[in-house]
């Protein structure tokens, strides 16, 4: 890999990728492939921290290899591939197990939400999923992450068992570094204006994917959540249209301000129409290139080979220093 600094990302393969992901996610991914070296994951192992239907989720998780290329991340440019794949993941998180505290994974307040929401199910890949997280940033030695605000908390846990490490047997770990993109890092749901667009939305009308069809985008935006003023504007206190214009502005590539000025007083009816109509334009290529590649299995699965084998070599260099560091035997 050539020098530069080195960025880790991953998305589980849960729901679809909604164009909050790729707002928030994929367009800035893409653009960081030519100025850094950038490994990103489906990191499908997190996601059996639910009980998942074995053959609807290994179709899922190919559809979002697919749908990750279709949106411009290059296996030429970037290391694409599967978590499950790269078996040093999982023995990093073991050996870190014996570096990190029950307390500090209790106190995580991802893991607090999801008890509440998996009574039936609390178990120990919950309680032990910061870990794995950690172990998927360190292994490669990422000196950035770009995630949302609400997984800031993961990223400096993974800071503290790093250097926590690193005191211990000197320097073995980069320690990363939060990457907020400056723009659309937050696309919320079109139904719940002040709640995040979540990919595993129940509300069919709340996300829009980015292989969705026309007249389903469409549909979504004219339904979406706005107030009762009747003028286009940007304002804290005007969550629906204020997220709307965000949507609007970045699918488009025009301003919030002039989108504002363009739109105050026509309003929102004309307004959601054209939003949903940029969302159309700017995914148009995208569901095209995700239908070709869906039907050519054989490539994806030899380029998510190609990425595995890629990352398993990065990785193994920072394993077995930390066997090393530990005292394991070497083989």
């Amino acid at each position: 890999m050539e020098n530069k600094k080195i960025i880790y990302s991953g998305i589980q393969p849960t729901g679809v990728l909604t164009i909050g992901n790729y707002i928030g996610a994929m367009a800035n991914w893409k653009a960081m492939q030519d100025e850094y070296n950038c490994i990103y994951g489906i990191a499908d192992l997190h996601a059996l921290t639910v009980r998942q239907n074995p053959a609807e989720y290994r179709q899922r998780a190919m559809s979002f290899f697919a749908q990750y290329l279709a949106c411009g991340l290059s296996p030429e440019k970037c290391v694409l591939y599967f978590q499950s794949h790269v078996r040093q993941h999982a023995e990093l998180q073991w050996i870190l197990n014996c570096y990190t505290y029950v307390g500090e994974m209790q106190r995580m307040a991802q893991f607090k939400d999801k008890s509440q929401k998996h009574e039936d199910n609390i178990n120990m890949g919950l309680l032990n999923y910061p870990v794995l997280q950690a172990s998927d940033i360190l292994l490669y030695q990422a000196s950035l992450v770009p995630v949302g605000a609400d997984q800031k908390q993961h990223i400096e846990i993974t800071r503290d068992i790093a250097i926590r490490f690193n005191n211990l047997y000197g320097e073995t770990f980069t320690v990363p570094d939060i990457y907020l993109s400056k723009h659309g890092a937050k696309i919320n749901s079109l139904q719940d204006p002040y709640a995040k667009m979540s990919k595993s939305d129940t509300n069919e009308n709340a996300t829009v994917s980015v292989i969705e069809d026309a007249d389903s985008i469409m549909r979504k935006f004219k339904r979406a959540v706005t107030d009762s003023e009747a003028f286009v504007e940007y304002r804290e206190d005007k969550a629906g249209i204020s997220n709307l214009l965000t949507i609007f502005s970045v699918m488009s590539g025009e301003s919030i301000e002039s989108l504002v000025e363009r739109y105050r007083t026509l309003g929102y009816g004309k307004f959601k129409n054209d939003a949903g109509e940029a969302v159309v334009e700017k995914l148009k290529p995208i569901r095209a290139e995700y239908d070709r590649l869906m039907k050519n299995k054989d490539y994806l699965k030899e380029t998510a080979k190609s990425g595995a084998d890629k990352a398993s070599f990065l990785a193994e260099k920072t394993l077995r220093k930390v066997k090393k560091r530990v005292g394991l035997v070497e083989n």
